[in-house]
């Protein structure tokens, strides 16, 4: 049975989570924290989507997107993000598979109370560049 699309909104905040696969960690030096980053600011100027916040934890990522005007761009920034993170954890741990837990959970931010809340709760740093 294949699976339920995505309803994505243009011009819309999305809350984005992606766990560790088996909740195990993702990121474990600095670099690893850097490396995201940075692959994460090329891909939101190349898709022209919005970054407005975003939490690494050693195991998991919250993000907060608007995809811009083209919806699909939410999806090929966040497996344009995850492909690179895998491909380079896997050759530090040599290793193979993924690293993450499935495909990402997203959810539409409808308010900007729901908006002001998730970005203050997490860590807010804006993506220079």
């Amino acid at each position: 049975m294949p699976r339920t699309a995505r309803i994505i909104l243009p011009n819309t905040p999305h809350h984005i989570v992606q766990r560790g696969h088996g909740r195990q960690s993702v990121f474990i030096a600095d670099d690893d924290y850097s490396y995201y980053l940075e692959n994460l600011l090329y891909f939101k100027q190349k898709l022209s989507c919005k970054v407005y916040a975003y939490c690494l934890m050693t195991n998991h990522v919250h993000l907060i997107i608007d995809p811009g005007d083209t919806p699909e761009s939410l999806a090929k920034l966040m497996k344009r993000v995850a492909g690179r993170q895998t491909r380079y954890v896997n050759k530090l741990e040599k290793r193979s598979g993924s690293i993450w837990e499935g495909r990402n959970k997203s959810s539409i931010i409808s308010t900007k109370d729901y908006l002001l809340a998730n970005t203050f709760a997490k860590t807010n740093i804006e993506l220079k560049k």
